[in-house]
């Protein structure tokens, strides 16, 4: 197997992993969040996707990384 390649796929599987627990944990504490206290749900909303945009720019800094490895 060639290294190049193996470098690619350790860099977005690696990059990817932090993220992906990142929206995980962001989505299970805001429906835990509304489910306590329906009425926030309008405030709760806008503050989750802008932190789950924040974690899903890591895994797209680790796709370019990964685009990057020659």
């Amino acid at each position: 197997m060639d290294t190049v390649m193996l470098a690619k796929a350790l860099a977005i599987g690696i990059g990817s992993i932090g993220p992906a627990f990142a929206i995980g944990m962001i989505g299970s504490k805001a429906m835990e969040s509304i489910g306590r206290n329906p009425e926030a749900a309008g405030k709760i909303l806008v503050p989750m996707l802008l932190a789950a945009a924040f974690a899903e720019a890591i895994a797209i800094y680790a796709l370019v990384i990964a685009f990057g490895i020659k």
